[in-house]
């Protein structure tokens, strides 16, 4: 499989995870808890499948900026946060460096 579906798992795991982290109040709700702790079990598993192909920086660059992408489009849906007109451009700015770095850098590993 490639390093970029252990990725992509590792992304989703992690978005779920941090999406998750609002509804947890202490062990007095268990399942929100629990899909933290295995979101982010998941997550540091798949990365380190797939560091052990693509470079380190380029890993984290895509895992990081798509992370973030993400859970702000996430949180949006699940708990009604609004993005002002600053964050979505640097956002757009972000999914800019992980397309130019997937479609021109030699480091990405394809």
């Amino acid at each position: 499989m490639s390093a970029y579906y252990y990725l992509a798992i590792a992304i989703c795991s992690e978005v779920i995870a941090t999406v998750s982290m609002k509804s947890v109040k202490g062990f007095s709700t268990p399942f929100p808890l629990m899909l933290v702790i295995l979101g982010y079990s998941i997550a540091f598993w798949m990365l380190i499948i797939v560091v052990r192909t693509l470079p380190v920086g380029i890993a984290y660059a895509v895992w990081a900026g798509m992370g973030i992408v993400m859970i702000s489009v996430a949180a949006l849906f699940i708990y009604g946060q609004k993005l002002d007109t600053p964050a979505v451009l640097g956002m757009a700015l972000i999914v800019a460096g992980v397309v130019v770095i997937q479609l021109f850098s030699k480091s990405a590993g394809h």
